[in-house]
């Protein structure tokens, strides 16, 4: 018997209280833990890293599929859809978890915590703050028998919330997080009401992380946050994300460094001639987009025009030929005329993407662009998300075909069994090499140079 399922039983309702010296003996007995994480690469960090808490702290980790003493599962809350994605895996978790200590937490719980504490049989509510103090919340929350909501305002957020550096078998890619929250508010966006202002981690500390991952045999390092770009605006020192990504690259050892999602008007001069000037830095760059119409961007709130979008990925293309530059587009926003929409499906045609990534618009309760009155039908977003998925997938093929028959560096993250490799190279082009022909193994973590033909990509 665990002690997760002792202190379960009363809260669904046992009278029968433990004594202490029951309670002390429980608590040495090895307990485990699962995660399940919905949303974003964000969301998939720091679950990684309280995995990484549970485990320096005696529990065993492991899959959903698996008895759990413990069950946390992190929440997105980026639609209304993710909202109730996010309540029906809560949902399925207990009814095949049911003797579990079940947290839930993450971006849904911070918005909705009082929705997410009425769920039976869930024990403990966190928000997207004080997720280091998991551990002890669990122990209160056994000890008081009743389930509890440590969600608190998110606009009390003043500094980076620190976790527990990752030890993955895996010593290929690492993501390292240096920044949290967004003070844009972006019209159809509710990221900033989950996650507050921005938060930017020390910079020593990042650097720290980095060399210790380095020293771990990562050999690429992937800098995320919820708006990367804003890295130090709120440190009130001579930092930001040019001087981040100059200092990381000069770490030895570290042979790739990759920028996640960076907002277009977050490249300055200083952070472009960075990215240009060092050979570390991957050659591709994520920058959103949104949408292809100026009317549209500004009902967005988004602060540019489609014009600066272009002269900033024209620069890059320029400057360094190759660059795999990718974006997110959203089909269908309320008030998006016919021509808007054309205007956008032209707009993404010119500027040549490696990768588009297209989302039909979702209302969001809680955001201005909910309360527009002019929104589209079901129907009418359907057919444009497939207008522009079409033009988005000719020029992924444009861009892979650009890259046939050049030497690529791919990084090994996995060997299969029949002696074939597969990984990413430094545009993000997901790839498999071939057993090699003098008949030794790949290894994980190796660089290795190749001719690129299509044959390499990874179907």
């Amino acid at each position: 018997m665990s002690i997760a399922l002792v202190f379960n039983n009363k809260l669904k309702g046992v009278t029968d209280m433990p004594s202490d010296d029951t309670i002390e003996s429980l608590k040495a007995i090895p307990q485990s833990v699962c995660f399940l994480t919905l949303g974003c690469k964000v969301n998939q960090t720091e679950s990684e890293a309280l995995a990484q808490l549970f485990h320096n702290n005696g529990y065993e980790v492991v899959t959903p599929l698996d008895e759990a003493d413990v069950v946390v599962v992190n929440t997105c809350t980026v639609t209304n859809t993710g909202d109730a994605k996010s309540r029906q895996v809560i949902r399925r978790m207990i009814k095949s978890h049911p003797d579990a200590f079940v947290v839930v937490m993450g971006c849904y719980a911070q918005t909705a915590p009082g929705e997410v504490l009425e769920i039976e049989g869930v024990d403990l509510v966190l928000g997207t703050q004080d997720r280091g103090k998991i551990l002890e919340l669990i122990e209160q929350v056994r000890q008081e028998q009743k389930p509890q909501s440590q969600v608190h305002t998110i606009w009390d957020a003043q500094e980076f919330e620190e976790l527990p550096l990752m030890e993955g078998e895996s010593r290929t890619r690492a993501t390292l997080k240096i920044q949290d929250g967004c003070n844009k508010f972006c019209t159809y966006c509710i990221i900033p009401y989950a996650r507050g202002p921005v938060r930017s981690r020390k910079h020593e500390n990042v650097i720290a992380e980095a060399k210790k991952l380095v020293s771990a045999g990562y050999k690429e390092i992937v800098l995320t946050g919820i708006h990367t770009g804003s890295y130090g605006e709120d440190s009130g020192e001579d930092w930001n994300l040019a001087r981040l990504v100059k200092e990381l690259t000069n770490i030895p050892g570290l042979s790739r460094l990759r920028l996640s999602s960076t907002e277009p008007m977050e490249f300055t001069p200083e952070l472009i001639e960075v990215i240009l000037s060092s050979s570390g830095v991957c050659s591709h760059l994520h920058i959103p987009l949104q949408c292809g119409s100026d009317t549209i961007l500004s009902r967005m709130k988004r602060p540019y025009t489609t014009q600066e979008f272009k002269n900033l990925i024209d620069e890059f293309n320029q400057k360094l030929p190759g660059i795999a530059i990718t974006t997110d587009v959203i089909v269908g926003f309320p008030g998006e005329t016919e021509q808007d929409f054309q205007d956008s499906l032209e707009f993404v045609r010119s500027c040549h993407f490696a990768g588009v990534h297209v989302f039909p618009y979702s209302k969001r309760k809680g955001t201005p662009a909910a309360k527009y009155s002019d929104h589209l039908t079901k129907k009418v977003k359907e057919q444009r998300v497939k207008a522009l998925m079409e033009v988005a997938q000719q020029s992924h093929e444009d861009y892979v075909e650009k890259c046939v028959g050049q030497t690529l560096e791919v990084l090994i993250e996995r060997v299969g069994e029949d002696g074939t490799a597969t990984g990413h190279t430094r545009n993000y082009i997901q790839v498999k090499l071939p057993p090699r022909s003098d008949g030794k193994a790949w290894e994980s973590g190796e660089l290795v140079e190749f001719v690129f033909e299509k044959d390499h990509l990874l179907k």
